[in-house]
């Protein structure tokens, strides 16, 4: 059987390694850290998360709980690591960062099938056998340019971000409460409210506080759905009421009243000592950051663990150059897994590495290079996902999460028929996820290579 080599240890690449390798088949697993690092990593860790601490909404019939539950369904390695590290958020799926890299080493080191290489892959040739490129955003510029030689096609990039985090002893806890938004679920979250006039303080500080400069070469161009609260606070004074900062359903049970403005901090790890600024993403100085962050309610003393960054995210021009089993169209032994593939966050780049991992080891099993399995159904989450990849229109491709609007729609009449929005998302994940079992369970008893 033919061997697989996976390149990049972040989340697509360990888990298409490990779905690859209980498959049967054997692995050549590539990271360049610590030999060569990244400008957003701390450690050589397989599975390091660098920006949030979130895999989003365990809240059953929402579009990120549907992707998870077929993960689940799939046994997906990297989502059973993160549900054993799980801490306290709410009716989110968050996890203690530093376990959750942990149990993810210890599944790599536990696999026979699996070989751990430290060092940076340059060159790509599509004779050599079956690869998955899971290189991630901060793919490094020798292996971009072996990508875009053997797409034809120009890389795309815009600057992520990753929130600041700071020490749990180092909050007023006497200025915050604790609350779930509308009393769903625990109340995990630490909540800093806003008065008014303090927003106004805060909201001077953030839009004239010094930002990063921007380096020459740079092109600051930021994904829509993770800007730097500094870039949303110059759309206008109420864009952080309505988004990050917005009070709704966080009424303060001190005085039963809601506040103007909330920032919520997330738990970082199951010791609690440390405490995540959900959605407090940012491009200023490590100084400037201190300085605005102390003016917010309860942190007037906090002590910064992470500043928050900027860094840059690769990705290929998906609809042009990828098939619906994430091979390239003109090299079928080369697949795509992860961020570098066009999805965004940390669930969906699980997912994609998911589906390379099957769709490799099934190539593998078949002992025909570029063979593809059977696709996993337009009809499911992750077939909705991919199709968006994959079909997009190429001249305005950008990044996405999983959300409804990828998802097959109801039928007009029944869409007509069924006014409330939380039944038709109900009756969406139903569908989804009976399609899903359709393909898994025969797919799965195929072959030992599960498809």
């Amino acid at each position: 059987m033919s061997r697989i080599r996976v390149i990049g240890g972040g989340l697509a690449g360990p888990e298409a390694a490990l779905v690859a390798a209980r498959a049967g088949v054997d692995v050549d697993l590539y990271e360049m850290r610590p030999v060569r690092s990244t400008p957003a990593h701390q450690t050589a860790d397989f599975g390091e998360l660098v920006c949030s601490n979130s895999l989003k909404s365990e809240s059953e019939n929402t579009a990120p709980w549907l992707l998870k539950q077929e993960m689940r369904r799939a046994n997906s390695p990297l989502l059973q690591c993160a549900d054993a590290s799980a801490v306290p958020a709410g009716q989110a799926l968050a996890v203690d960062r530093v376990k959750f890299s942990r149990l993810i080493n210890e599944a790599i080191e536990r696999e026979p099938r699996i070989t751990v290489h430290r060092e940076e892959v340059t060159q790509l040739d599509p004779e050599d056998g079956i690869t998955i490129i899971a290189s991630g955003p901060l793919t490094s510029s020798a292996l971009s340019s072996e990508i875009a030689r053997l797409t034809g096609s120009d890389h795309l990039a815009f600057y992520d971000s990753i929130s600041p985090i700071v020490e749990a002893d180092s909050i007023n806890m006497d200025r915050v409460y604790f609350a779930a938004r509308w009393d769903k679920g625990t109340a995990d979250y630490i909540n800093c409210p806003f008065t008014k006039e303090e927003y106004d303080a805060f909201y001077q500080a953030l839009t004239t506080a010094e930002t990063v400069q921007e380096k020459e070469w740079e092109k600051l161009c930021y994904f829509e759905g993770c800007l730097p609260i500094e870039e949303l606070a110059r759309r206008g004074y109420d864009t952080l009421r309505f988004g990050c900062m917005k009070p709704v359903g966080l009424r303060d049970p001190r005085t039963g009243k809601t506040p103007y403005a909330v920032v919520q901090l997330r738990c970082e790890n199951l010791r609690a000592d440390s405490y995540n600024l959900v959605g407090f993403q940012n491009h200023l100085k490590f100084g400037e950051q201190a300085r605005v962050m102390r003016l917010i309610p309860g942190l007037e003393n906090a002590k910064f663990l992470r500043y928050g960054q900027i860094h840059r995210n690769t990705y290929i021009n998906a609809p042009q150059v990828l098939t619906d089993t994430l091979t390239l169209r003109d090299h079928p032994s080369i697949y795509f897994a992860g961020q570098i593939s066009g999805v965004e966050g940390y669930t969906e780049s699980i997912a994609t590495g998911l589906l390379a991992g099957l769709y490799a080891a099934a190539a593998a099993a078949a002992a025909a290079k570029g063979a593809s399995a059977t696709p996993i159904p337009r009809e499911t989450a992750l077939g909705s996902l991919v199709n968006y990849i994959t079909k997009a229109d190429a001249k305005r491709f950008q990044p996405a999460n999983i959300t409804f609007d990828l998802l097959v729609p109801l039928e007009e009449e029944l869409r007509k028929k069924i006014r409330d929005k939380k039944e038709r998302h109900r009756l969406q994940c139903e569908r989804c996820l009976a399609a899903f079992d359709n393909w898994w369970q025969p797919a799965s008893a195929a072959t030992p290579a599960m498809l």
